[in-house]
C-alpha cells in the first residue's frame, strides 16, 4: 500500500459486483433493501474483510469458496463499522485463503436521501398529469437518481470505493411498472416483481471501470432521441436526452449538440466511443453542474434544458458546454488527462488530469459546433481570470495536490483542478500545436484503455508526439503552487523580462519565489502586429532583442497562464490601438491591470484611465471583462459612501453611449453574443442609475406582473428583475418571489434568485435569507440567496449576521452535502474587504468542526485581508482621482 495514502488493504480485490435493489419505500423513512455479490481475487489469507460503507446498515455478510467439487461458506461473526473513515469491517469465522475466486455476498439496507449524494431524491413539481407510479407527498413528487463521485457510491451499497480498485458491474432494481429505470449500460431484461405492480429491470454488465463511475436512476420519465451520423461497430448509436414528463422537448439543444460531439471526439481521439448507447438525464436536485457517470449522463436541469422561446440565452452556451464536456469524460478521460473513463486516475492526486482535459476540449468542441461565440475568449474572460484570482492567493495549491484519503477530494474539485488545470492544457496545446497535442492523447488513451494512468504517462505520450520533453517544461505548473507575472522593461529595439511569483497580496517573500517557470512569452511585434518566432522564457530573467517597440503585446491571445506587468506607458498606448488587438488579448491586458493594481504592482487610477478607452467597445467579451474588473474596484471600496458613489458614476458614463446605442429590441439578425452584451449593458446602466433604462425596467415589470409575460425579453429578465428589485422596494421584491414561486420556465428560478438580492434593506435581506432556508429554495440553489446578497453593498454584512445566529440550522440543512455547505459558507462571506469581519469570522468558526469546508474558509480569509489591504492602499489616491475628474 502507499505509505502517503489512507485506504484499503490489498489483500482482496473486487472484479464484479451484482447489486439487486428492491422493496423501495416511496415514502419517509425512504428505506430500501439490497443484496451485492462481489466477485474478489484473494491475493493474501486473511480472516477479515474491510471496505467501504457509508449510513448504510449490514444485515449480514458471507464468503463462498469454490475447491474442486467442494463448496464451503465462511460467515461474517463480527461486523464492525468505522463511521468517520467510512469503513465496515467483516470478521470471518475462519480464515479466507489465497484464491483467483471468492464470492462475497453481502445484504444490506440503504435510504434514498435527499442530500444529494449516494443514491437520493429529488423533489419536483410536473407540468402534465404523472404517472401512477410516481412518488408524491402532499407537496412534491420525486425521481431518484445516483451522485457517487467522488466517495458517494458507499452511500448506496457496500463497495470498494477507490478509483483504482475497478471491476465491472451487473444491476438490477425493482420499480413501479408504470416507471422507467436506467443505467449505464441498456438494459437487458424486464420482468414482474415479487410484489404486485412491480417489475425488476435488469441491465448489461458494464466494461470494467472505478465505482463513482456506476449511475442509476428511476422515475417518470419521457425522451427525446437523435443517432450518431457516424456508425460504430456498424451501426449508429443512439442518443437519448431524459426529462421528467413534460419537459423532454427542452432537451433537443442538448441531444443535437450531444450526438454531433460524440462523432467528433471519436474523430479526434481516434478512438470510437466506447459505449452501446448515450444517455443523458435532468435532475431536479443535484450538487454540481453534472457527472460523468459512464453511458448515463446526469445533469443539473439548467445545464442539459433549454427552451428556445422562453430561455436566457446565457444558457444556450452553458448546455451546449456542459453536454461537450461531460461526453469528452466518456472515453478518454482523455485523461489528461483524464478526462475520461476509459482512462481513469490511479488516485484522486490526479484529478486534475480528469477535469482539466474534460474542461479544455469541452469548450474545444464547442468551438467546433458554434465558431461565431468566441469561445477562447469566453475561456480567457471567465476561466482564465477565475483560476487567477485563486491560484494567486497564498492559501492556493499545486494542480496536483496530495491527497491522503478520499474523504479530502471534495474540496480539491475546485478552480484549481478545473481552470487552471484546463489553462495550462491550453497552454500546452498551444505550444505544441494542437494536431500534435490531440495525437500524443490519442496514444495515451490508447495505452492506457481500461486501466489506471498518471500525468507522466501523458507526458510521455506527448513528448513522443512532439519530440519535446513536455515532462521538464511542464512539471512546475503542475507541481508548484501559483503562476508567475512577467514584469516588462523596455530600452529602444527591445525589451527586459523578469519572472516571478504572482501573489494578490503583493510583499512576496524570498521562500515563496523560488519556482522558475517555463514561459511561452507569445510576443507580437511590429507594424502588422504579426508573431514573432521567440523561444519560450526559462530563466528569473531575460532579455529579447529586435523588437519594434512602437508596438509588441506579449502573450498574444493570452494562451499563456501568467499575468503580464507593462510600464505604464506602454499600457497607455496600447490602449490607442485596440484595433491590433485580439478579443483576448483585450480581455489579458483589462485582467492583469486590474489584478495589479489589487497587488500593488499597479495603480487603481491606472486601470480607471485604460478603462475609459473601452467606451465605444462592441465585443460582448470585452466589455465583460471590463465590468467585471470594475466590478471588483467598486465591490472592494463600497463600504466607503463617497469612492462608491463617484464610482457609481464613473460606471454609469463608461456604458451609457454603448447602452443608448444597443437598445432594447432584439432584432432577427442579431447573433448570440449581441444579445449577451445588450443583457449585461443594459443591467449594469440600470442598477448604477440611468433613468432612462430604470423608467423602461420598471414600466415592463410592472406590465409583466400584470400579466403580460411577453413584456420582458427572456434573456432580458435578470437586468429587469434586479434593477427593479433594487428600485421597487418591498412591492418589487414580493412580486419577484411570487415569480420564483410560481414559474414554470427552467431557468427562472436561479434567475429570480440571483435578483432578489439586490433589496436595499436589512429588513428584507433578513427575510429573504430565512426563506432561503424555509424549505422553498431547494437545498442546492440556496448559496445563490447568500451570495446574491453577499454582492450587494448594502446587505453583505446582514448575510454574515445571519450565518452567526442560525449557524447550528444551515450546519444541519446543508452538511448532509459537504461540497453544498462549502459553497455556500465561502460565496458568502468572500465579498468582504473589512480586517475587522475577517477576524469576527475567524473567531465564530475557531471552535467549530470545520471538516469538509476549511479550504474554503481559507479561502475566504486570505482573499478579505488581501482586499483589505487593497483598499487601505488605494482608498485616498482613488478619491483624489475621481475628484479631479468630475466623478466626487
Amino acid at each position: 500500500m502507499a505509505k502517503d495514502r489512507d485506504v484499503l488493504s490489498d489483500d482482496v480485490k473486487p472484479t464484479n459486483y451484482a447489486i439487486s435493489l428492491f422493496d423501495l419505500l416511496p415514502q419517509a423513512p425512504w428505506t430500501y433493501q439490497g443484496t451485492v455479490i462481489i466477485d474478489l481475487k484473494v491475493k493474501n489469507a486473511t480472516q477479515s474483510i474491510t471496505l467501504n460503507t457509508h449510513e448504510l446498515n449490514i444485515h449480514s455478510a458471507t464468503v463462498s469458496l469454490e475447491s474442486g467439487k467442494t463448496a464451503s461458506t465462511i460467515k461474517a461473526s463480527k461486523i464492525s463499522h468505522d463511521k468517520k473513515n467510512q469503513r465496515c469491517t467483516l470478521s470471518l469465522d475462519q480464515e479466507l485463503p489465497q484464491t483467483e475466486k471468492a464470492v462475497l455476498e453481502i445484504s444490506f439496507e440503504g435510504t434514498m436521501n435527499s442530500s444529494m449524494a449516494g443514491f437520493y431524491r429529488s423533489k419536483y413539481t410536473p407540468p402534465v398529469p404523472a404517472s401512477k407510479g410516481v412518488a408524491k407527498d402532499d407537496e412534491h413528487h420525486y425521481m431518484f437518481s445516483t451522485q457517487f463521485e467522488s466517495s458517494d457510491a458507499r452511500r448506496a451499497f457496500p463497495c470498494f470505493g477507490e478509483p483504482n480498485l475497478k471491476a465491472t458491474f451487473d444491476f438490477e432494481l425493482e420499480i413501479p411498472e408504470d416507471l422507467t429505470a436506467l443505467s449505464n449500460m441498456p438494459e437487458k431484461e424486464s420482468k414482474k416483481g415479487k410484489e404486485p405492480g412491480t417489475k425488476v429491470v435488469s441491465f448489461d454488465r458494464t466494461p470494467i471501470m472505478s465505482t463513482y463511475l456506476l449511475a442509476w436512476a428511476f422515475g417518470d420519465f419521457e425522451y427525446v432521441e437523435d443517432f450518431t451520423r457516424r456508425k460504430y461497430n456498424g451501426k449508429t448509436l443512439p442518443v437519448r436526452v431524459y426529462t421528467t414528463k413534460g419537459l423532454k422537448k427542452q432537451g433537443m439543444l442538448a441531444l443535437e449538440s450531444a450526438h454531433q460531439v460524440v462523432d467528433y471526439f471519436s474523430e479526434i481521439f481516434r478512438i470510437d466511443y466506447p459505449l452501446p448507447k448515450v444517455d443523458m438525464l435532468a435532475v431536479h436536485e443535484f450538487s454540481h453542474g453534472a457527472m460523468e457517470n459512464w453511458g448515463l449522463i446526469t445533469y443539473r436541469t439548467t445545464a442539459i434544458l433549454f427552451d428556445e422561446y422562453a430561455s436566457d440565452q446565457k444558457y444556450r452556451n452553458r448546455v451546449v458546454y456542459v453536454v461537450a464536456h461531460e461526453l469528452a469524460h466518456q472515453w478518454y478521460l482523455l485523461a489528461p488527462l483524464m478526462f475520461g473513463n476509459l482512462v481513469t486516475m490511479d488516485w484522486w492526486n490526479e484529478l486534475w488530469l480528469n477535469e482539466g482535459f474534460a474542461t479544455w476540449v469541452g469548450w474545444y468542441a464547442v468551438d467546433y459546433l458554434h465558431p461565431d461565440w468566441n469561445v477562447w475568449g469566453q475561456f480567457v474572460t471567465d476561466s482564465m481570470q477565475t483560476a487567477f484570482q485563486l491560484d494567486s492567493l497564498r492559501t492556493s495549491h499545486p494542480i496536483e495536490v496530495p491527497v491522503r484519503n478520499a474523504l479530502e477530494v471534495d474540496q480539491i474539485f475546485d478552480h484549481i483542478s478545473y481552470l487552471k488545470g484546463s489553462s495550462v492544457i491550453r497552454m500546452c496545446a498551444a505550444h505544441l500545436g494542437v494536431e500534435t497535442f490531440l495525437k500524443g492523447v490519442s496514444e495515451y488513451l490508447k495505452a492506457h484503455t481500461y486501466s489506471n494512468a498518471t500525468t507522466n504517462d501523458l507526458w510521455s505520450a506527448l513528448s513522443k508526439a512532439s519530440g519535446q520533453d513536455v515532462k521538464a517544461f511542464m512539471d512546475p505548473w503542475i507541481l508548484k503552487i501559483g503562476f508567475p507575472v512577467v514584469s516588462v522593461a523596455e530600452e529602444p529595439g527591445q525589451i527586459s523580462v523578469r519572472q516571478s511569483r504572482f501573489l494578490t497580496a503583493g510583499e512576496i517573500k524570498p521562500e515563496e519565489d523560488e519556482t522558475t517557470w517555463w514561459i511561452p512569452l507569445g510576443l507580437k511585434t511590429g507594424p502588422q502586429a504579426t508573431d514573432a518566432q521567440r523561444e519560450p522564457f526559462t530563466t528569473k530573467e531575460d532579455t529579447y532583442r529586435d523588437i519594434d517597440t512602437s508596438f509588441y503585446k506579449v502573450n498574444a491571445d493570452q494562451t499563456g497562464f501568467y499575468r503580464t506587468n507593462l510600464p505604464p506607458q506602454r499600457l497607455l498606448e496600447l490602449s490607442k490601438v485596440l484595433d491590433k488587438l485580439s478579443v483576448q488579448d483585450k480581455i489579458g491586458l483589462i485582467g492583469d491591470a486590474g489584478a495589479l493594481a489589487v497587488s500593488g504592482d499597479g495603480t487603481t487610477t491606472g486601470v480607471l484611465m485604460f478603462l475609459e478607452g473601452f467606451s465605444i467597445e462592441t465585443n460582448y467579451l470585452v466589455w465583460s471583462e471590463v465590468l467585471s474588473t470594475l466590478g471588483k474596484i467598486r465591490t472592494t471600496f463600497s463600504d466607503d459612501a463617497e469612492i462608491s458613489q463617484a464610482l457609481s458614476k464613473y460606471t454609469l458614463k463608461l456604458v451609457t453611449a454603448a447602452t443608448d446605442n444597443i437598445g432594447w429590441t432584439f432584432n432577427p439578425g442579431d447573433d448570440y453574443l449581441k444579445g449577451q452584451l445588450r443583457a449585461l449593458l443594459l443591467q449594469t446602466a440600470g442598477l448604477v442609475g440611468h433613468e432612462d433604462v430604470v423608467a423602461e425596467s420598471q414600466k415592463r415589470f410592472k406590465a409583466f406582473v400584470d400579466g403580460d409575460k411577453q413584456a420582458i425579453h427572456p434573456s432580458l429578465r435578470s437586468a429587469v428583475f434586479k434593477i427593479s428589485t433594487k428600485n421597487g422596494g418591498k412591492e418589487a421584491y414580493e412580486a419577484i418571489k411570487h415569480e420564483y414561486i410560481t414559474t414554470t420556465s427552467i431557468d427562472g428560478r436561479e434567475i429570480t434568485l440571483q435578483s432578489l438580492g439586490q433589496v436595499q434593506s436589512a429588513e428584507l435581506a433578513q427575510d429573504y435569507l430565512k426563506f432561503g432556508f424555509s424549505g422553498g429554495v431547494a437545498i442546492q440553489d440556496v448559496h445563490s440567496v447568500g451570495a446574491s446578497l453577499a454582492n450587494n453593498s448594502k446587505t453583505r454584512l446582514e448575510v454574515w449576521k445571519y450565518i452567526k445566529a442560525n449557524w447550528d440550522m444551515i450546519y444541519e440543512k446543508l452538511s448532509g452535502n459537504m461540497v453544498v455547505l462549502e459553497r455556500f459558507v465561502r460565496m458568502c462571506l468572500i465579498k468582504n474587504s473589512s480586517v475587522d469581519v475577517e477576524k469576527d469570522i475567524q473567531a465564530f468558526f475557531k471552535d467549530k468542526d470545520q471538516t469538509g469546508y476549511d479550504r474554503g474558509l481559507a479561502v475566504v480569509s486570505d482573499t478579505i485581508k488581501g482586499n483589505a489591504r487593497y483598499k487601505e492602499r488605494d482608498a485616498e489616491a482613488i478619491r483624489e482621482w475621481l475628484k479631479a475628474h468630475g466623478y466626487a
